[in-house]
């Protein structure tokens, strides 16, 4: 027994169940990972959201079309997921980017980038993770977020100005 929803009536588990469960963790953790962790900017936070995903998940258990629609469903709940735990838990102001490059293990360049994009306001950041890490295009993270495609079209134009212009600021320095 997994002891999941003990107390309620459990719903009946096929066979293939738990290697369905396996498989989709084996084949979308990494992502969630770096989504959670880029979102929250805090290693243990982003393991919890990444935890509380994929507990919805088994609880849920969606019966989904294909995998772009799982993978799909996973980004969204844990996107949701972070937004709670920002809303509701003090958060490090302080951006740990040495738990994101240990992670990722990204060059001097790709450092930099990263730290702009992470002191990026929130809907900004993940406009741009969703766009560029993940290679969503507008119309699929505005039905990720629940936003306009304007919007997210709007998000991406300033977040691509301001980082161009904090980039520009530091290489005159």
């Amino acid at each position: 027994s997994l002891g999941i929803g003990e107390g309620r009536e459990k719903k009946s588990m096929h066979p293939g169940d738990n290697c369905r469960i396996e498989e989709t963790i084996r084949k979308y953790s990494n992502m969630l990972y770096r989504i959670c962790l880029v979102y929250l900017a805090n290693e243990d936070q982003a393991e919890d959201a990444l935890q509380e995903t994929f507990i919805r998940y088994m609880k849920k258990a969606p019966k989904l079309n294909d995998a772009e629609h799982e993978k799909a469903w996973l980004i969204r709940v844990a996107t949701n997921i972070c937004r709670d735990i920002s809303r509701f838990r003090l958060r490090n102001t302080d951006l740990n980017i040495d738990d994101f490059e240990n992670y990722c293990g990204t060059d001097d360049k790709s450092t930099e980038i990263l730290e702009l994009v992470l002191n990026l306001p929130q809907k900004h950041k993940e406009v741009i993770l969703l766009h560029y890490v993940e290679g969503y295009k507008v119309n699929e993270i505005s039905e990720l977020l629940g936003v306009s495609v304007s919007a997210v079209k709007k998000r991406l134009q300033y977040a691509r100005e301001k980082l161009k212009l904090e980039l520009e600021k530091e290489e005159t320095e």
